[in-house]
């Protein structure tokens, strides 16, 4: 019998480790991925991709004992030899080699360059060897951003008292309702995959008053753009005894704030890798939307084409005008026409033509959308009424509110987009580890 307690300990080291004091010419074992051989005839620089990054070994012929003939790319390796530092090296260090002991072998050559500082190949071929492509340094990087802004954002509500849930993905009706759903077959039944976890976080804010998510929702929607996901990872909050939706636009600038901080601090090698200079958050703007499409209409010269909605064009304009009137690399879109939003949104009761909501755009494109929600039972079924829905398949849904909901609201964030803003791309697959899209379900 053998007894099991806990993380076992290894005398192979990470690079956090190798970069403590007193270290340099010590003995050491670490191990990593050949990302690069640069033979110089006597002396070769081997550099291997470990989980913090790159990481140069040394050989020397003669002193290091064995062939560098058998070393190729893409070798899994387990090195020994003494740390030196070195100004020079990846991580400001490097290891004279002993010996390396190969733990495995790729089967055939890599058919991306992913040792070149930038992978210039195209994205359709960056898709398409996926697991490969994001060996790259600079596409990796991309993905530790955005498990930071993931981090940031579980943390911070933690920190706000919030519980974290996770919801179904298969249900009877969806929240957002049109045409744009998944529909199966579940043990036959008709079901569809969830657009939104919305039906359950606001269930979930009568039971602990502050809940939140990060989990895919799913979207058929027959858009081929660059900004289109069939499936994307959504952030979405709700919370109870909320004073007004001002108070949801108040805690997504202080998510925003912390994890701009938390990016800063211990995702400040990804941003200098990718060139990141991260936006201003302190202070975010908020605009009616009548107001800024009115605003953006005159300075731009631009004739509204619709009054009910914002086009892609339009949400670039507005973020020009956020930067130029006010330097802002986000500005809230508040009180949207009724028509455009859910029958759960509360109108305005000042003109029930608006309602008490917000989207917020980043660098001309529109990653959140939130409000408030109408709480009370009889006026949730008054709406439902003059949208022409009925409660079939939402009958849970309207029992919590039957039994009494505390005045709530919230939102959802499109993880993908802000990532793809955040890190300069221009195409939100670039910031989606496997996208599904139109044309997309491999790999």
């Amino acid at each position: 019998m053998e007894i099991v307690t806990g993380v076992k300990k290894s005398n192979i080291l990470e690079l956090r480790e190798l970069s403590k004091e007193n270290m340099a010419g010590q003995r050491v074992r670490v191990n990593g991925a050949v990302h690069t051989i640069r033979d110089m005839g006597m002396v070769a620089f081997i550099i291997l991709r470990k989980r913090e990054g790159l990481l140069q070994c040394v050989f020397v012929k003669g002193a290091s004992k064995f062939n560098l003939k058998d070393l190729k790319e893409a070798d899994t390796v387990e090195v020994t030899g003494t740390l030196a530092d070195s100004e020079k090296a990846p991580a400001g260090m490097e290891i004279r080699i002993e010996d390396i002991k190969i733990l495995s072998e790729p089967a055939e050559p890599l058919p991306l360059p992913i040792a070149r500082w930038k992978l210039n190949t195209s994205l359709e071929a960056k898709l398409n060897y996926r697991p490969i492509s994001l060996r790259n340094i600079r596409e990796r990087a991309k993905f530790k951003v955005q498990e930071g802004i993931v981090r940031g954002f579980r943390d911070f509500l933690y920190g706000e008292g919030f519980t974290e849930i996770h919801t179904p993905k298969i249900g009877a009706k969806s929240a957002e309702g049109g045409a744009n759903l998944f529909k199966l077959d579940y043990f036959h039944r008709p079901a569809i995959l969830q657009q939104s976890p919305q039906f359950y976080k606001q269930m979930m804010t009568g039971v602990f008053d502050r809940v939140f998510e990060t989990a895919p929702v799913f979207r058929a929607e027959k858009h081929n753009t660059k900004r289109h996901l069939n499936e994307y990872t959504s952030l979405d909050l709700e919370m109870g005894y909320i004073e007004g939706f001002e108070d949801i636009m108040a805690m997504e600038a202080g998510f925003l704030e912390y994890t701009m901080e938390l990016l800063e601090k211990d995702y400040a090698g990804e941003l200098k890798i990718l060139g990141i200079e991260l936006p201003k958050v302190k202070e975010i703007p908020a605009v009616r939307f009548d107001e800024i499409k009115k605003l953006v209409s005159e300075k731009y010269e631009r004739k509204m084409r619709n009054p009910f909605d914002l086009e892609p064009e339009e949400e670039q304009f507005i973020s020009q005008y956020a930067k130029e009137e006010w330097d802002a690399d986000f500005v809230f879109v508040t009180h949207y026409p009724s028509k455009k939003r859910p029958f759960y949104a509360m109108d305005d009761p000042k003109d029930t033509n608006y309602t008490l909501s917000f989207d917020l755009l980043f660098r001309g494109m529109e990653i959140t959308t939130g409000g408030q929600r109408v709480h009370d039972y009889h006026e949730l079924l008054k709406k439902m009424v003059t949208r022409g829905m009925t409660g079939e398949g939402m009958e849970q849904y309207l029992s919590a509110f039957k039994y009494g909901m505390p005045p709530h609201g919230g939102l959802g964030i499109g993880l993908e987009r802000l990532t793809m803003k955040l890190i300069g791309e221009d195409n939100v697959r670039e910031a989606t580890l496997f996208p599904r899209d139109l044309s997309r379900l491999e790999p």
